[in-house]
């Protein structure tokens, strides 16, 4: 399963794959991730599928055109959950490399809007 999984096709949907964690860092990947959604830059899809193993998910992660990992502390959740399911071509975006430090980062509409910002960024 894991060369299946190496394979990003060019013409599928955009994914992103955001850490929810109990940190403010993780409400902000996680918000951010929504608001990509709902401005149809991408579509968040289901990471706890990704760990699970959950056969559509793993399917259309695969057939995915681009798919981004945001994680909002070192802890790097989204980013070893797609890697431990086989996936090696994503992008990865961690919010400390935007300044937002776990447990000092409140969940506001500036620190959303940087998210956001930077994964139009990589998802281009």
């Amino acid at each position: 399963m894991a060369e299946q999984n190496t394979r990003i096709c060019s013409g599928g949907p955009k994914l992103i794959f955001a850490c929810s964690g109990a940190a403010d860092v993780g409400a902000i990947a996680d918000q951010a991730a929504r608001k990509l959604t709902r401005e149809a830059s991408g579509k968040m899809f289901c990471l706890a599928g990704i760990g699970g193993r959950v056969d559509g998910i793993m399917k259309t992660t695969e057939s995915a055109g681009k798919v981004l990992a945001i994680d909002g502390c070192p802890l790097d959740c989204a980013k070893n959950s797609l890697e431990r399911a086989g996936f090696i071509r994503y992008e990865h975006l961690q919010l400390a490399g935007l300044g937002l430090e776990k447990g000092s980062s409140p969940v506001t509409e500036e620190n959303i809007a940087k998210v956001v910002a930077k994964s139009k960024e990589l998802l281009a």
